[in-house]
């Protein structure tokens, strides 16, 4: 595989909104990104990936767009977009920007004009369908709830939304629609960006007759023409969000030899907590040996065909340390197991904005102090369906979007240094105890230990390179070695509150990284609660 600058590089998610404000009306903004950079380029990261930017109604907090060549006004102008491009550039540090291009905003000029009239010119840029006895086209549904039809009244034809009813979905079947979205990425490119993170993009090529909308017949048609028309002579970073990929899929997007995307974010360890065939939010807890078993099939299974994106949180996932670490008395040890057990693996790691410092999900207590679209509209459906308030906020509390985007903990100061304004939304009541000055002041913080891994990848070619073998354990021990050359390192984690046991008749060669003090023999260890560690054996 020829190698990339993206083969070695780890990302770090920015969610604007919620990041810095610079200007004190409580939102963050594209200045206070700028503000923040010394930070990340301490941390060393090498590239962010930022959610959208663009301007928008903020129906989904940007991933509705209504122009892709402006900027949302309460994040700050376009000179200041690429003053940020040009400061992170100084830094080392590459902008990959968040695309959405499967839908727009019903604001977009397209679908103002598509809506005016069957015979506009922008009507095919769309999804438009009769009804059928005098109802929705067919059942397709929402992910944000309910059908997945709008009728537009005025002209008596329903619009397809695969989510929120502002969001209406683009027809990527129309040439035209395609040649205008090339343009726009096109014109982001020549701004000097290092890439995008393409949201949703397994939809496009979805056929909505056919009730298809993940990995259509015609999405990877598009996707080579958007090579080809784009950034495939380029030396950028693509990733696709792609929600029902398997390994098999996701070397149909990877694969070098198909010239497509650099690689994808596969979901399927995010799901290990749900109950199958059911909604993200019925709950059941996590079985280790099944998150040992995808981990091992995604990182085996693409070899020199495709390239993995390594990630346990973003802004529409909870926090990795409450969901299936310990948010409590083991916060710092459970924060670094999984910091030490992801950035080990073979692929290119993201982090989550205030995961290095160990952030929490933020608990609600009722439906009023929630702000995000998804829950609020679940919320009242399931209550509709007679169950219980106190279990549908438990699953939001556990599984919510809104635990990822509240503001981050950057001191101890009123408003944890986001803002002297009143923020977007609360910031979590721990952030006395859990911020970035105090991180920085603490030399066994987990940001340190993010850092370090950061290090190992750039210097270390097993950790890029190296295959990965699962290590036979106990249920609640995940081990598995890095094989690279004559060089193998062994990774070692207890994901569980109580001690495990662990035996090797390896030899410690070099002690790597650890969330505890060092172990000189790897015989019949007994593990402590949320111990991680990482050695070099002979």
């Amino acid at each position: 595989m020829k190698k990339k600058w993206w083969h070695q590089a780890v990302m770090y998610q920015i969610y604007p909104r919620s990041f810095q404000d610079s200007n004190q009306d409580g939102i963050g903004d594209i200045n206070g990104i700028i503000q923040r950079l010394d930070y990340l380029q301490n941390l060393g990261i090498d590239g962010i990936w930022l959610s959208p930017v663009y301007e928008s109604p903020n129906d989904d907090n940007g991933y509705d767009i209504s122009n892709y060549e402006e900027i949302m006004a309460e994040f700050g102008t376009m000179e200041e977009m690429e003053q940020l491009i040009e400061e992170a550039q100084k830094r080392n540090i590459k902008i990959v920007m968040d695309l959405v291009v499967n839908h727009t905003s019903d604001e977009h000029a397209w679908f103002i004009e598509a809506k005016k009239s069957k015979d506009s010119v922008y009507r095919d840029y769309y999804i438009w369908r009769e009804a059928v006895n005098n109802q929705a086209p067919n059942e397709l549904r929402s992910t944000f709830s309910g059908s997945a039809w709008t009728l537009d009244e005025e002209t008596g034809q329903y619009y397809l939304h695969l989510f929120g009813k502002k969001q209406p979905d683009l027809n990527w079947e129309n040439q035209a629609v395609r040649k205008e979205i090339y343009k726009m990425m096109n014109f982001w490119l020549d701004k000097g960006i290092g890439g995008f993170r393409m949201d949703v993009i397994d939809l496009i090529g979805k056929q909505p007759d056919q009730l298809v909308t993940g990995n259509g017949p015609k999405l990877h048609d598009y996707l080579k023409e958007m090579n080809q028309a784009t950034f495939g002579n380029k030396d950028v970073m693509t990733v696709g969000e792609t929600w029902g990929a398997t390994p098999e899929i996701a070397k149909l997007y990877s694969n070098p030899s198909r010239n497509e995307l650099s690689m994808v974010f596969q979901f399927e360890h995010i799901g290990l907590d749900e109950q199958p065939g059911k909604e993200k939010w019925d709950l059941r807890p996590l079985e280790i040996s099944a998150l040992k078993e995808v981990f091992t099939k995604w990182q085996t299974s693409l070899g020199d065909e495709g390239w993995n994106s390594l990630f346990w949180n973003n802004h529409d996932l909870p926090r990795i340390i409450s969901r299936w670490g310990n948010d409590s008395i083991y916060r710092e040890r459970s924060g670094k197991l999984f910091a030490i057990l992801l950035h080990l693996m073979k692929g290119t790691p993201y982090i989550y904005q205030g995961e290095e410092i160990g952030m929490t999900n933020h608990p609600v207590s009722s439906i009023e102090e929630v702000n995000d679209i998804e829950s609020k509209n679940m919320y009242w459906e399931r209550l509709e369906k007679g169950i219980a308030k106190e279990e549908i906020l438990h699953s939001i509390n556990t599984k919510g979007r809104d635990n990822a985007r509240t503001p981050m903990q950057w001191d101890d100061s009123p408003q944890a240094g986001f803002t002297t304004g009143t923020p977007w939304l609360p910031v979590h009541s721990n952030y006395k105890q859990i911020n970035v000055k105090r991180a920085l002041e603490d030399k066994q913080s987990i940001f340190y230990t993010y850092q370090k891994l950061i290090q190992l990848r750039h210097q270390q070619e097993v950790v890029v390179w190296g295959d990965f073998q699962l290590i036979e354990t106990v249920e609640n021990v995940f081990a598995y070695k890095r094989i690279y050359k004559d060089e193998v390192w062994l990774i070692v984690t207890n994901i569980s509150e109580e001690k495990q046991s662990f035996t090797s008749e390896d030899k410690i060669d070099t002690w790597i990284i650890g969330n505890l003090l060092p172990r000189t023999t790897l015989y019949q260890c007994e593990l402590e609660p949320y111990e991680a560690f990482a050695v070099k054996i002979s």
